[in-house]
């Protein structure tokens, strides 16, 4: 037996698996990213379904207007409807959100944690308004279907 080559094709095998691991690993980070974009990119009264399929079946959410907490099976679209209410009392318009790139994602079996940065510009009675360096932080579930919120908070600086 030529222990070189043995050597050889362990080192293959190795290094093989590691690619492989780390091409599965960073797809799991790809998928979590994509999961948080379906959630907000889509929050939006047209396209609010696209979103709150990416939300579990129970949810926590901390946000800056009030009642500042949301529990439950039906959080998100609690989250959205009063979101609604509070821009139409405070007269906001316009509004958009845009999130960053992610400072980290953190992926542990079947649960991860994003953290990214993301402004939220908006008209108040018709003056723009641009809140600038606020945190969207994110933790989630893998199941089958994919991956899932399962909390969320909103930080503005």
């Amino acid at each position: 037996m030529n222990f070189k080559r043995v050597v050889a094709a362990a080192l293959g095998v190795a290094f093989a698996f590691i690619l492989t691991a780390t091409s599965a690993f960073a797809s799991q980070k790809t998928d979590v990213v994509a999961a948080v974009h379906q959630y907000f990119d889509n929050l939006d009264k047209d396209k609010l379904q696209m979103s709150l399929a990416v939300c579990d079946s129970n949810v926590s959410i901390l946000d800056e207007f009030p009642p500042h907490v949301w529990q439950g099976a039906t959080a998100c679209a609690d989250w959205f409807k009063e979101w609604d209410v509070y821009n139409q009392k405070n007269g906001i318009t316009d509004p958009v959100a845009v999130l960053g790139t992610p400072w980290s994602v953190d992926v542990n079996g079947d649960r991860a944690y994003l953290v990214a940065p993301a402004t939220y510009a908006y008209k108040q009675h018709g003056k723009p308004v641009k809140e600038l360096h606020s945190v969207f932080t994110v933790a989630l579930r893998r199941v089958d279907a994919g991956w899932r919120i399962t909390a969320w908070s909103w930080s503005k600086h």
